[in-house]
């Protein structure tokens, strides 16, 4: 490819698309760079709630307390394969080491930043592309069915007030009064409000891209399989062996960043958390709002294509084969949740791009300041996809980006 480009990007998701519009709406010419469809990857499967009220790290001192029940029960969130755990002893050592409470404080504080940020970096987007009509306004839920699961909760409720999360604690009668459809046990719920949620992630992205292209921007249908930076450019190999130049390359595939060799992120410890969702088509009308069952670790989402029941956590290798098990636990804590419900109309299996302190990877590679990281994003993808992007423009047009980007580098793991 002769055309030489500001900026090239890998990844088609959010992060990547939104990357993509606000670089061309800083005038820079923009190539996209992905063998799959726009949107298709984990941009597609989320339980499309637009979290600026999670600020709560996965990694908490509740974790390691509650292991055996984690690791054992039949009605555990999480699934492990303890060989996979094995390899990556590392990583797993590192997710333990950031549960400690004041490294706990530490990340929520930094995520906090982040969320206060992210409707900034993601409207302007959605008013420009014209999707608002995807965008739902609507009070979010997360209900606990039990005592102890509310009290083990606690401590991330005072992390939300510390950061100014708007929310509400409720009690079983009103959670009843505002989803009456619900049946499983409840104790107590948070009412998360001012939220939002998306009815359809993939239709999104694929509006940014039609938007990016009538504006000019470029899109190749290939994946890159490796980069070179030298001083003043970046060489983008693929897997064809074809080529182009860009002044800056940003990495946004996800949990398969470390399939493009020489950009910096095979010696990062991204590791992917294999998420499932199933789709209930006849069922939207169950909910009026996103409700999150919190002891099953999955959201109930009415979306575009019926009612959503997406979450889990299963660590285990991307090439793994999807664990029906997954979808069976859904399955059946969809009926607990709501009582009998039609067959499925899709299951589908993602991977989540994490790092070992659920923070995001934003900033310069330690190859070349010229290729920049954007991935990590954990749960939070679909809601700091539109700021990343935003950040990482910043970045490329020597900008100091907003928030404070700096203890987000990838150089933070240099100890690994």
């Amino acid at each position: 490819m002769a055309n030489q480009y500001d900026v090239a990007i890998a990844g088609s998701g959010i992060v990547g698309m939104s990357t993509a519009l606000w670089a061309q709406r800083r005038g820079l010419q923009v190539a996209i760079c992905d063998a799959n469809a726009a949107g298709s990857g984990a941009t597609f499967g989320p339980a499309c709630t637009m979290a600026t009220y999670a600020c709560v790290p996965i990694n908490s001192p509740s974790v390691v307390t509650s292991l055996p029940s984690l690791l054992f029960s039949k009605n555990s969130p999480l699934t492990v394969n303890y060989w996979y755990a094995i390899k990556n002893w590392r990583w797993m050592l590192s997710f333990l080491m950031n549960c400690r409470s004041s490294r706990v404080e530490a990340i929520g504080t930094q995520l906090g930043a982040l969320l206060r940020e992210a409707d900034a970096g993601l409207d302007p987007l959605i008013e420009e592309i014209g999707a608002e009509d995807l965008i739902v306004e609507e009070d979010c839920l997360y209900v606990w069915a039990t005592k102890d699961g509310f009290k083990d909760a606690r401590q991330g409720i005072e992390l939300r007030r510390r950061q100014g999360v708007a929310m509400q604690e409720i009690g079983p009668d009103e959670i009843r009064s505002l989803e009456p459809n619900l049946k499983m046990p409840m104790y107590r719920g948070l009412r998360f409000q001012g939220t939002r949620y998306i009815l359809h992630p993939q239709k999104l992205v694929e509006r940014m891209q039609n938007h990016f292209m009538r504006n000019g921007g470029t899109v190749i249908e290939k994946a890159v399989s490796s980069v070179e930076a030298a001083a003043e450019r970046v060489t983008v190999h693929f897997h064809d062996e074809d080529t182009l130049t860009s002044g800056h390359f940003v990495v946004a595939t996800g949990a398969h960043g470390k399939s493009i060799k020489g950009a910096g992120v095979e010696s990062l410890p991204l590791g992917v958390e294999r998420g499932y969702h199933v789709t209930f088509a006849n069922h939207r009308n169950k909910l009026s709002r996103p409700v999150g069952w919190a002891e099953a670790g999955f959201y109930a989402t009415p979306m575009e294509l019926g009612l959503r029941f997406a979450g889990t956590v299963e660590l285990d290798a991307l090439s793994a084969p999807s664990n029906p098990n997954r979808i069976t636990y859904l399955r059946r804590r969809a009926k607990e949740m709501f009582g009998q419900l039609d067959g499925p109309s899709e299951e589908w299996l993602g991977f989540r791009p994490t790092m070992p302190d659920a923070l995001p990877v934003i900033g310069p590679s330690q190859k070349s300041e010229r290729i920049i990281h954007a991935f990590g994003h954990q749960h939070i993808g679909l809601t700091l996809g539109g700021l990343t992007g935003r950040m990482v423009t910043d970045m490329v047009t020597g900008q100091a980006p907003n928030p404070d980007a700096s203890g987000l580098s990838g150089k933070r793991f240099g100890f690994l």
